[in-house]
């Protein structure tokens, strides 16, 4: 796959369990405008389903350590992107709510931050939701 570097963000930590990869890209999906996928550069087999945590619940809120965004130079809150993964669940789909990622669009910089309070690892999607997303 061929990527403009200027479409390239870089999380300098990587992504838990995916340290090494540091490099990354981010694309639409063909078939869902609610679904994104977060390709590595360095490893092309891995790709993440992502998509906005709003989108399912809408309440979310996000509580974290500035100490945690610090390195993204967040000057502008329109310049922020705010992403989870989705994985498949026993049951079906289900996003990671508590560990959602947070990119600087401007400096195409990024970071999964942890978030305080009780937010849910495996937050479950109904099934008209799940129809929504159709990863495959």
């Amino acid at each position: 796959m061929d990527v403009d570097v200027d479409d390239l963000v870089n999380f300098p930590n990587g992504l838990w369990g995916l340290e090494s990869c540091r490099q990354w890209v981010l694309l639409a999906d063909q078939q869902s405008d609610a679904l994104a996928w977060l390709q590595s550069v360095e490893r092309s087999e891995i790709a993440l389903a992502v998509t906005s945590p709003r989108r399912f619940v809408p309440g979310y809120q996000m509580r974290v350590a500035r100490r945690e965004l610090a390195p993204l130079a967040l000057d502008d809150a329109a310049a922020v992107r705010v992403l989870v993964i989705v994985s498949r669940a026993a049951g079906g789909l289900s996003l990671n709510l508590k560990a959602p990622l947070v990119i600087n669009l401007q400096r195409r910089v990024g970071r999964q931050v942890v978030t305080n309070g009780d937010l849910p690892i495996r937050y479950e999607l109904r099934s008209h939701e799940k129809a929504v997303l159709k990863i495959a």
